[in-house]
């Protein structure tokens, strides 16, 4: 079955709306009352009926943007609460969002997704974020009965997922779930590590770096059939910044699914071509 949007709307169409709750849930309450920073940029993805966005935007955050597929839903929300601003309404694929935030919000989007979905979502929260943005909200942990959506899991799982991407402020057992989801809740607030998008390596050992972190990387490639190893450093401006080698010969232990390699050549100090490449760094191999 394909969970697309056809799919949602006619849950929406036929009321066949079980996690929907009627009002935002004591957690992200709580959550809520506690941000003092009215200018935040918030993001609630998959945000159904929109009790969240209702409820932050009357406490005074006006930069509060909703991404909902369904017309349905979305005709609900508009109808309930009319004063929340058009603009601030995307109804999209959530995949394909491209705004930058300071806040997303997670409530029953996370489960409404395939697991085989579950890392796309991760590394799109990240992207969606701004430098030291956060993701926070609900997960599930339990399993379902019923073939899903929604879809469960357990903490284990779920820190497995979301440690390369996040520091981790807080991500365990929910205190004050509403009782239906007591036990059966974790909340989560999570800060985006910094990473580095990607790198060009060159062979006078020198990089150009779109993101400052620590970088601990090795690049392995072929001159004239010898394995060899790309340097232990590289220059950003004024500073060095190291990179971890495995010794001569060893192969690349960046995960091959992991990056994403620009075919073609730069030209190094010493007139020799090696091969230009464009990494996708992610933060669990640092």
């Amino acid at each position: 079955m394909k969970f697309d949007k056809s799919y949602w709307e006619e849950k929406f169409i036929k009321n066949e709306t079980g996690w929907d709750i009627g009002y935002v849930s004591t957690p992200l309450k709580e959550y809520f009352d506690q941000l003092t920073n009215k200018d935040l940029k918030i993001l609630i993805p998959g945000s159904g009926n929109g009790y969240e966005a209702e409820y932050l935007f009357t406490l005074g955050f006006k930069n509060v943007f909703i991404v909902e597929w369904s017309d349905t839903a979305i005709k609900n929300f508009v109808q309930r609460f009319p004063k929340f601003p058009a603009a601030n309404i995307f109804q999209e694929n959530f995949f394909l969002h491209s705004e930058k935030y300071d806040l997303i919000i997670e409530q029953t989007f996370f489960c409404a997704l395939h697991p085989s979905q579950r890392e796309k979502y991760v590394t799109k929260m990240s992207e969606l974020l701004l430098p030291h943005g956060k993701l926070a909200g609900l997960l599930f942990s339990r399993e379902f009965n019923s073939p899903g959506p929604p879809f469960g899991g357990s903490k284990n799982e779920y820190v497995k997922l979301f440690e390369p991407y996040f520091n981790f402020k807080y991500f365990d057992e929910c205190y004050n779930s509403i009782p239906p989801r007591a036990g059966s809740e974790l909340f989560i607030n999570l800060i985006k590590k910094k990473i580095f998008n990607e790198y060009t390596y060159h062979c006078s050992f020198t990089c150009h770096l779109k993101y400052i972190h620590e970088l601990r990387m090795v690049r392995s490639f072929e001159k004239n059939g010898v394995s060899r190893m790309a340097g232990n450093s590289c220059k950003l401006g004024n500073s060095f910044l190291r990179i971890r080698t495995y010794g001569s010969g060893q192969p690349n232990r960046l995960p091959r699914k992991r990056r994403s390699v620009y075919a073609g050549t730069t030209q190094g100090d010493s007139g020799s071509d090696y091969p230009a490449c464009f990494y996708h760094i992610y933060p669990d191999f640092f």
